[in-house]
């Protein structure tokens, strides 16, 4: 008999984060005090200017659908954010506003990956981009990278592994698991040697603004010829508004319209309206004291996994997150997530979530709650760790 299933859902590899999550609320149900480290999400609420702004136009009961591509004057809002943050001109025409940095995804992919293609990207990397390129029947070809190269690609590794089937690469930086940057001349070099070689170059910056001491360029300040995939989610702290944007190459314009008003007809009309007062100075002030407070809890973590004997050669320039080498600890940093969470209720993620190239050995720390429960749970690691010493 045959199956009803089709045969891409077996390609798809499950996120493993989310049955900790699972495990971690049912503990809590229980009564036990979790302190989530796992997700990517921070802790503050949305800022009251962006609810306002929302709850406003909710009471005037108009929420229809917006054009496709998003409202007009929140896409200029993106134009105008590129040209005071990165002195880049933006052709609001170019800007697609989408249910979260997913949507984007979908959308860039969906427009220009054939069956068979090829898609490279770093490893370890986030695991959707993956799912979703084996989603379009493209083949994501993952290459190790490490502290080394900042985990980042280098355009000698994307030169080294280019092939006939090879459609383009995606970068993210700040990445996600490690935090880090790619240099900007790399990324340069990067970018231009896949145009060179006709292909579509995707750029992850959904980390955009949480960024430490460097500054993190947009692909749009080498080249015209690049998606560009960001969100409302971390920066700018809207996460279950689901809204995020991509800008598209001016040759994909009409295809991404077309695609946007078939997959998902429009973005929701309230988070888009909530969006626009994302850009307020006011509201940009309230980010960037937010950004000030990850950087303190980055370096606090930081410090404290090195004097507990996790190896962190790269330390990380941005977004939230800290890749930690626990082969001093373990050998399957899945069982020892798991682990840790039973005995000491703290929640982190495996390093499998992320790849494959030495998965078991790495484990991701999420700075997304404050210092004080960070501090409690580094207390709760020592003691984790020491348990196990004493029992080996």
């Amino acid at each position: 008999m045959l199956s009803r299933l089709a045969k891409r859902t077996s390609d798809i590899a499950p996120f493993f984060v989310m049955e900790l999550l699972g495990r971690a609320k049912q503990l809590e149900m229980q009564g036990r005090d979790i302190i989530h480290m796992e997700i990517g999400e921070p802790d503050f609420a949305t800022p009251q200017i962006v609810v306002d702004a929302g709850i406003r136009r909710l009471q005037t009961g108009d929420i229809k659908y917006t054009p496709a591509a998003g409202l007009p004057e929140l896409r200029q809002k993106i134009a105008d954010y590129y040209q005071t943050r990165y002195a880049v001109t933006v052709d609001k025409g170019r800007i697609f506003v989408t249910p979260g940095a997913s949507g984007a995804f979908l959308l860039a992919l969906a427009a220009s990956v054939n069956p068979g293609d090829e898609i490279v990207m770093a490893d370890p990397c986030y695991p959707c981009n993956s799912n979703l390129i084996k989603l379009f029947e493209g083949k994501a070809i993952t290459l190790p990278v490490d502290a080394t190269t900042n985990y980042q690609l280098t355009a000698e590794l994307i030169k080294r592994h280019w092939t006939p089937s090879t459609k383009g690469v995606l970068i993210a930086s700040p990445s996600n698991p490690t935090g880090t940057l790619i240099e900007p001349d790399e990324f340069k070099q990067c970018i231009e040697l896949v145009n060179e070689r006709g292909g579509c170059f995707y750029s992850d910056e959904i980390y955009h603004g949480l960024v430490y001491g460097k500054h993190a360029p947009t692909a749009l300040e080498y080249s015209d010829n690049a998606f560009v995939i960001n969100s409302f989610s971390k920066y700018f702290g809207m996460t279950g508004w689901r809204i995020g944007w991509l800008i598209v190459p001016y040759d994909f314009v009409e295809a991404a319209e077309k695609l946007a008003q078939n997959i998902f007809i429009a973005t929701p009309t309230l988070s888009q309206y909530a969006a626009l007062a994302a850009f307020d100075e006011q509201n940009l002030e309230e980010l960037e004291s937010r950004r000030a407070e990850f950087a303190v809890r980055r370096d606090f973590l930081y410090n404290a996994l090195l004097q507990l004997g996790f190896e962190i050669p790269a330390k990380p320039d941005g977004a939230f997150y800290i890749y930690a080498n626990c082969a001093k600890f373990t050998k399957d940093s899945y069982e020892f997530a798991l682990e840790f969470l039973e005995a000491e209720g703290v929640a982190i993620t495996p390093g499998i979530d992320f790849g494959s190239f030495k998965a078991n050995e790495h484990l991701r720390f999420a700075y997304t709650t404050s210092i004080g429960r960070i501090a409690e749970a580094m207390q709760r690691l020592e003691q984790f760790i020491n348990k196990n010493k004493n029992k080996g």
